[in-house]
């Protein structure tokens, strides 16, 4: 069964990951297990996707992150010591936190899944700028302001309204001096690596570490659940061999697609169909897109049974006309002679919180086709 494949390569990559890294391990291998000063090791959170993080629970309720290349993240619970002989690079956060920077806007819809929304008080989008719609009725409401973009955040309002952490995503190691003036100025920043989960669930999974961060556990893990459950359903499908290829057209006119290992890739394959391109890309570069000119993508993607139009990047489009209109090699696209082509909802990238019903989406339009509604929840049809 794909899904079950699926999850049992994504437990032989947490095994690697803890076996090189130190993240994993039991309680009785006190190698792999970290020494956070004085505290007493009790547990490890279970992960069932994920790789790219790992949580220890430790004696007193005090929770430690480790990010696969990336922080180390000490969580102190409300009215609770910080320990004595912590290592320098340690990021200490105290709870509750009240006074978040959002810069990561993939993480906003596992803040809020986890139920830790109102303890968001700044962002780096407009409210106009979030699908996330309990994120952009904050904003309207005020309870979350705009507090700059992610390269050019405004220091003296997060200085000035006590700032006590601001979650970034990798794109702020494109701006180093960024990161660092956050924190000489006293702002404790984490960056978050969800993009890098090559499996569609271990992003979602992400919203355990928001539970660990903000004392949300128990949300976070029904909300995740709830996924897991959508993925259940469409656990032993059978594959229909239907090919699809995934893309938007950039302003230069290039075609921007997905890495065949990409996690794209991986959400059409469980949903029942096929990838068009079985080995594109770089499989040890992070990046997860690949730019391609028209005529090499023409050959490789033109028999395409479908066409998911990605949106969430660029406007979408409504009808075959303007997708035409984007470069006319199109019109001899199988899928668009068929009538086979949808449209993402701009929400997909924003909305990591929900892959499962992303993956629902795409088998729904896969596997009944002109039968299933023509707006879904994250995908709509091009007619």
């Amino acid at each position: 069964m794909i899904l079950k494949k699926l999850a049992a390569v994504s437990l032989s990559a947490l095994m690697v990951f803890s076996t090189l890294t130190g993240c994993g391990g039991d309680k009785g291998d006190s190698e792999k297990i970290p020494e956070v000063g004085n505290l007493k090791y009790e547990s490890t959170t279970e992960l069932q996707y994920a790789t790219q993080f790992a949580i220890y629970n430790y004696e007193g309720g005090y929770k430690y992150i480790e990010i696969v290349d990336g922080d180390k993240i000490l969580v102190v619970p409300e009215g609770a010591e910080t320990p004595e002989g912590l290592e320098e690079d340690v990021i200490v956060v105290n709870q509750p936190l009240e006074n978040v920077y959002m810069a990561a806007t993939s993480a906003m819809s596992l803040v809020n899944a986890a139920g830790a929304i109102d303890q968001v008080k700044f962002s780096s989008l407009e409210a106009d700028d979030w699908y996330v719609e309990e994120a952009a009725r904050a904003m309207n409401e005020g309870r979350i302001r705009f507090a700059g973009k992610y390269n050019t955040p405004d220091y003296e309002m997060l200085v000035g309204e006590d700032c006590d952490l601001a979650i970034e995503s990798t794109m702020i190691l494109h701006n180093p001096e960024v990161k660092e003036k956050l924190e000489d100025l006293g702002i404790k920043v984490m960056t978050e690596r969800s993009s890098y989960e090559s499996h569609p669930l271990g992003r979602t999974e992400w919203m355990k570490l928001y539970g660990a961060l903000f004392g949300k556990e128990e949300e976070a893990n029904k909300a995740y659940s709830e996924q897991v459950s959508i993925m259940d359903e469409l656990d032993g499908l059978e594959n229909t061999g239907k090919t699809v290829t995934f893309f938007y057209i950039n302003s230069a006119g290039g075609v921007v697609t997905r890495k065949s290992n990409d996690y794209v890739a991986t959400m059409i394959e469980i949903a029942g169909g096929k990838y068009i391109f079985e080995n594109l890309g770089d499989e040890d570069s992070r990046n997860s897109t690949v730019n391609m000119q028209m005529e090499e993508f023409y050959a490789s993607a033109k028999d395409a049974d479908f066409i998911f139009y990605n949106s969430s990047i660029v406007s979408g489009v409504e009808t075959i006309d303007q997708l035409i209109d984007q470069n006319s090699v199109l019109a001899d696209f199988k899928a668009v002679k068929e009538g086979n082509v949808w449209c993402t909802g701009k929400n997909v990238y924003q909305e990591t919180d929900k892959l499962g019903s992303v993956i629902r989406d795409m088998n729904e339009i896969i596997t009944n086709g002109d039968e299933c509604p023509e707006t879904l929840d994250f995908f709509f049809k091009v007619k």
